[in-house]
């Protein structure tokens, strides 16, 4: 009888427990802050900016983006990660500042897989390896033996020394055996654009989006795209790993980031949150007008081991060319 009754007062508690456990974590209490590390405008802005009002939707609440730009997007990730670990400040990483950053800038305070817990990827914008049309290799596989044939002869472009740009063509370069020289630009891809169209450059990896209306109009040339997959935009244009190189699969991704200690609960209402609106069709069509490609993780574990690798692949490549910041 004595042992009766301990298993109906254990079931009661169970069934008293197990209401709130199952209740939806509630983000009406207030704001829902996206902390894009970068100025208006770029490609970090125009994803949050989209993201923004369908997220809204999903979460019942408002949802704001708040422009932290300064040290290389270090200033941002900085302000996200001291933040509440609560679901109420979300940060959009990317390439450079979650995988990059990391090995560029060895003493800054916070780590993407220590300070951080990745949420969920959202796109991948792909990179283009793009040339003066002047210059005769008209593929991957072309490029290499004419470079191999002309040792440091080449200029390559890029904006800046520490750009995943500049790194992407450190990785290819080494990959493939060849030298080339490196030009970096200041202010973006844009000038780094415009001296690939006046030939003060040959070639250089850059965004799709920054190239593509150049490509068409005959100004440069594409030998291939970084990307999981063929682009629609250019659906002739081969993959980078297609032309022999597999680990060059990823372009300028971005994900959703929480800072370490958020509530798994929490973590697991905001992957169904954003999975929900990259589903969006108006969302789809707005971030492929714009040259990225919705890539949405499986799973938080998933993104978290892409990010692990991003960092390790960046890192190495880093190292071994030792690059610096500038």
């Amino acid at each position: 009888m004595h042992a009766t009754r301990l298993t109906v007062a254990a079931l009661l508690m169970l069934a008293a427990i197990a209401p709130a456990a199952a209740q939806p974590v509630d983000f009406s209490k207030r704001t829902v802050r996206i902390i894009v590390p970068f100025a208006p405008g770029g490609a970090s802005d125009f994803v949050g900016r989209i993201i923004q009002p369908r997220l809204a939707e999903e979460l019942g609440t408002q949802v704001v983006v708040d422009n932290r730009a300064g040290a290389a997007g270090n200033i941002g990730v900085e302000v996200a990660g001291r933040a509440t670990p609560d679901g109420f400040t979300l940060l959009l990483g990317n390439v450079g500042t979650m995988a990059i950053n990391p090995s560029l800038f060895p003493d800054f305070p916070l780590k993407p897989l220590k300070d951080f817990i990745p949420v969920i990827q959202v796109v991948d914008v792909p990179g283009a390896l793009v040339a003066n049309p002047s210059l005769p290799p008209n593929s991957v596989g072309e490029l290499i033996s004419y470079a191999k044939a002309n040792p440091n002869k080449l200029n390559f472009a890029s904006p800046g020394s520490g750009s995943g740009n500049r790194i992407e063509m450190e990785i290819f370069m080494r990959s493939a055996g060849i030298q080339m020289t490196h030009i970096p630009y200041k202010g973006g891809a844009g000038p780094a654009v415009t001296s690939l169209i006046q030939n003060e450059t040959q070639l250089g990896f850059v965004t799709l989006s920054s190239a593509i209306n150049f490509v068409k109009g005959g100004k440069l040339k594409m030998l291939a795209i970084v990307a999981p997959g063929r682009n629609a935009g250019v659906p002739d244009v081969p993959t980078m790993a297609e032309a022999g190189f597999k680990s060059m699969r990823t372009g300028s991704w971005q994900g959703v980031f929480v800072p370490a200690g958020t509530p798994r609960p929490v973590v697991n209402r905001l992957f169904q949150a954003m999975q929900k609106v990259m589903e969006h069709p108006d969302v789809r069509r707005r971030l492929q007008e714009g040259g990225a490609e919705v890539v949405v993780s499986k799973s938080p574990e998933e993104f978290t081991a892409f990010v692990k690798l991003e960092n390790d692949r960046f890192g190495k490549a880093i190292r071994e060319a030792k690059i610096t910041a500038d």
